[in-house]
């Protein structure tokens, strides 16, 4: 329960700089003045990310349910909380920005790699992983559920730096390229904590 109240306590935490931002750029109180258009980066990557995140947030949930390793179940819940509470930030700002959610484009249009998205059994972006693994990860138990998620996360969270570094270069609105950044070192600090969660088990990235 100690646990579960400073999950709590942390999601709050987000929701309240979330909220901060949110009123920033409502409020004009940025770099930019105006509304991205819907074909520009700052759009693609908050549609693409929010559908991303969401699949993280999936695998996590999983994997807290097929485990009772203290440290996995530790690092699915901060995953889960955060990436949920970026992608709620994501789908605000297309709210804000009165821009529909889904597009007609391919995902990853806005980085020039629109025609590179595999979308191959539901692996919509780079890092995703497919149906198939998603359905393998919730029949596995124990050690072999914890390998399976923490290698499916290190393809995902290296995917998602690779966007997230997108916007970084790309996007035009301060705060949403500072929550890029903001992804980018957080996402490699787990990267390596995974690896060494990993190297615990006997076992190492895929390739």
């Amino acid at each position: 329960m100690r646990h579960a109240g400073w999950v709590a306590g942390g999601a709050a935490a987000v929701l309240v700089a979330a909220g901060a931002i949110t009123y920033a750029v409502a409020d004009g109180d940025d770099s930019g003045t105006r509304a991205p258009a819907a074909d520009s980066a700052d759009a693609g990557f908050a549609r693409d990310m929010a559908v991303h995140h969401q699949q993280a947030v999936e695998m996590s949930y999983i994997v807290r349910d097929r485990t009772k390793n203290t440290e996995v179940r530790r690092l699915a819940y901060d995953i889960a909380q955060t990436q949920a509470n970026q992608r709620g930030m994501l789908l605000g700002w297309l709210d804000l920005w009165e821009l529909p959610k889904v597009s007609a484009d391919p995902p990853m249009t806005w980085m020039g790699m629109g025609d590179m998205a595999s979308g191959k059994d539901g692996s919509l972006m780079p890092g995703m992983a497919t149906n198939t693994e998603m359905k393998r990860l919730g029949t596995l138990d124990g050690k072999q559920a914890e390998v399976f998620y923490l290698q499916l996360m290190t393809d995902h969270h290296q995917g998602g730096i690779h966007m997230a570094e997108g916007c970084v270069d790309k996007c035009t609105v301060g705060v949403e390229k500072r929550l890029a950044q903001g992804m980018v070192a957080s996402q490699q600090s787990e990267l390596d904590l995974m690896a060494d969660l990993l190297h615990q088990r006997g076992a190492k990235p895929r390739d």
